[in-house]
């Protein structure tokens, strides 16, 4: 069965979503007083450029990382997986997250 074509607004909102994770990730690594080749080595990558796409918005961390990046800048890493879930899938951390979402879930 083919995919469906992408939506343009959906990609677009994505694209949004992507780059306020990754200003909200530039600010969270200068609050930890961290240059972007300290936090790649902190958090084991061989290259800082992968830190710099991120925060640019043209990458996501991958869920198996995102507690060396909590620890790294010194976040609670429950606390950091729901915000970066809030900019990468928002409509799942709405079932999760929003009470309005999960009441009417339950409802239907």
């Amino acid at each position: 069965m083919p995919r469906p074509a992408a939506d343009p607004a959906k990609a677009a909102q994505t694209k949004v979503l992507r780059q306020q994770a990754g200003r909200w990730l530039k600010a969270a690594r200068e609050t930890a007083g961290l240059t972007q080749a300290e936090l790649a080595e902190r958090v084991g990558l061989r290259y800082y450029t992968f830190v710099s796409q991120v925060e640019s918005g043209l990458g996501r961390l991958p869920i198996e990382t995102q507690r060396a990046w909590a620890e790294a800048l010194g976040l609670e890493p429950r606390e950091f997986a729901q915000t970066l879930l809030r900019y990468y899938e928002p409509e799942l951390y709405r079932l999760l997250f929003d009470e309005d979402a999960g009441r009417q879930a339950a409802q239907a």
